[in-house]
């Protein structure tokens, strides 16, 4: 390409002096090769315990005039409570690490919180966070999602008993049914991985 451009304006004609004049002078651009992303898988094992791991993941969906909004699910993975919702247009990593010190505060700190690869989980902010409170992230490999199985699970609840169930007109809308939902979820609905209890009961019942 920059031998057509010295062509043009007359300056070159040979194609072998011009590469040995772009040698001599090192103009050469260097490319750097992107590094592959490798994650350890992270193992499907049910913790012994509440609030030992949680798992995290986003939900999307639209408001009746067109606009989007995503949701931040986190669960509980021994239990499968819901632990928390942050409903917004938009969440970056620095609301999702200040949203989980909310739940820290009252609940306790999780050992681990499992996650995929999104940039708002691989952030500075969800980094500097994990060293503050100490609580591992777990990043499943990419393009796994049964390594999140847990969330993965609650996703597919949430979306076909509230989201597909209403349509919202405004954001506070929204988040007045999702937090009619997560109430029911957590303390009537029975589960059927839990001896089809609510999973607070079932968590009442392991402490």
């Amino acid at each position: 390409m920059l031998h057509s451009l010295l062509k043009g304006e007359g300056l070159v004609v040979n194609r072998k002096h011009t590469y040995r004049l772009y040698t001599e002078e090192a103009l050469q651009v260097r490319t750097k090769k992107r590094k592959k992303l490798t994650r350890p898988r992270q193992p499907l094992e049910v913790p012994t315990a509440p609030d030992q791991r949680w798992s995290m993941d986003f939900v999307s969906d639209q408001l009746s005039n067109g606009r989007r909004f995503r949701v931040l699910n986190v669960v509980d993975d021994y239990s499968r409570e819901m632990v928390g919702q942050l409903v917004s247009v938009s969440i970056s990593g620095r609301q999702v690490a200040r949203f989980l010190s909310q739940l820290i505060e009252q609940r306790g700190n999780p050992a681990k919180v499992i996650c995929d690869n999104g940039t708002e989980f691989t952030s500075k902010a969800m980094f500097f966070w994990s060293k503050e409170t100490g609580v591992e992230l777990g990043f499943i490999q990419p393009g796994k999602p049964t390594q999140n199985a847990f969330v993965e699970s609650l996703n597919g609840k949430f979306r076909n008993e509230c989201l597909n169930q209403h349509w919202f007109r405004t954001m506070d809308e929204a988040r007045y049914e999702i937090d009619l939902w997560r109430e029911h979820y957590n303390h009537v609905r029975p589960h059927s991985s839990l001896n089809y209890l609510p999973p607070v009961e079932y968590a009442k019942r392991a402490a």
